[in-house]
């Protein structure tokens, strides 16, 4: 009853503060506890702002900008600033190994000059001494990528558990316990990203009730060559694998590798999120399935939090878009418009 009452406060309070419908609405889950994944997600038509009170400046940091997913929460963020009428600077560290690298970036950002700080960040509590002394100034925010609550205002992402889940459960609704076993792949990431422990999580739940077995764990950076050479070094050792499921790089790569082996029909490929590539793919069949969390709209969303938590009227402190499954069935008709930036666009480090 509790738990009831309080989501009914929190869906009151949204309405209240969201008013009639504006220009545009976002269907986001906004979780009813602040960052809490695992308390209920409420979902929401949200109303974004028409216009920021003042040019504000924004520092933006990427764990890298190597594949089209982080391609795709810049393109939202350069369209969200667009609209608002606020600037952003953009620092990428190249890589979830370099938390050094970000951390010195992220102070040199804010020093230059910021209202607030968004961070996709390379470690789940890494930056957070770095972060908190930060917040004592200026509010600071995280994008897509999970990360330790201390010194953070809000929070634009979805859960990567239930994106691992979502992975998992392609495989486990083809392969139900007591069904003839499957092998597979499993790609989780680089080890100690801030997402990589919870799509891991997420994955191994979905999988509890299949007949699948992971024989093999691979794990390393997103960078595309990496996980194509990580995919090699699975086929070559385990060339009787059925499934090879992770990140969207590995995804791309393997469609490739596949079709140069000829292994396309016999073995199936599972991305755990969407990139342009991964979308294309689904289309020719040559991708089973991937969870899409719209990155697009996650990059819109931080940056709309950003001006709010200036503005001091932020009272959504963390929210994110509706995870939808995509196959070759769900994808035809499908709007992309939060999902993939166009095949033109080039990243954008500055917007005064």
């Amino acid at each position: 009853m509790g738990r009831q009452f309080g989501q009914m406060m929190l869906s009151l309070t949204l309405a209240l503060v969201f008013g009639p419908a504006m220009s545009e609405t976002w269907a986001l889950d906004v979780r009813s506890v602040p960052f809490d994944y695992s308390s209920p997600a409420i979902a929401t038509d949200y109303h974004p702002l028409d216009k920021a009170a003042r040019k504000w400046r924004i520092c933006v940091a990427y764990p890298h900008l190597k594949d089209a997913y982080w391609l795709g929460v810049n393109y939202g963020m350069v369209q969200e600033a667009s609209h608002l009428g606020v600037g952003f600077r953009l620092v990428e560290a190249g890589g979830y190994p370099n938390l050094d690298r970000q951390i010195d970036q992220v102070k040199a950002c804010v020093a230059a000059g910021a209202d607030a700080v968004i961070v996709g960040t390379v470690s789940m509590d890494g930056l957070t001494p770095t972060l908190v002394d930060i917040a004592r100034s200026i509010p600071v925010l995280a994008a897509v990528n999970d990360i330790a609550d201390a010194g953070i205002t809000a929070k634009s992402g979805v859960s990567w558990r239930e994106m691992g889940r979502a992975a998992a459960e392609v495989i486990a609704k083809s392969h139900p316990k007591g069904s003839a076993p499957v092998r597979l792949a499993w790609f989780p990431g680089t080890k100690g990203a801030g997402w990589v422990r919870f799509v891991e999580e997420g994955f191994h739940a979905g999988l509890a009730d299949s007949s699948a077995e992971i024989v093999v764990v691979k794990y390393g950076d997103t960078g595309r060559e990496i996980q194509l050479n990580l995919v090699e070094e699975v086929l070559d050792a385990f060339p009787d694998i059925d499934y090879l499921v992770g990140s969207g790089p590995m995804a791309e790569a393997a469609v490739s590798i596949l079709r140069e082996r000829g292994l396309t029909d016999r073995i199936g490929i599972v991305s755990d999120y969407m990139t342009p590539a991964v979308l294309r793919g689904i289309k020719r069949g040559k991708i089973l399935a991937a969870p899409d969390d719209f990155p697009v709209l996650q990059g819109k969303l931080a940056i709309e939090q950003a001006v709010r938590a200036i503005e001091g009227s932020l009272s959504v402190r963390h929210a994110g878009p509706r995870i939808q499954t995509v196959t070759a069935e769900t994808v035809i008709g499908m709007d992309q418009s939060g999902t993939v930036a166009p095949a033109s666009f080039v990243p954008v480090f500055e917007m005064n």
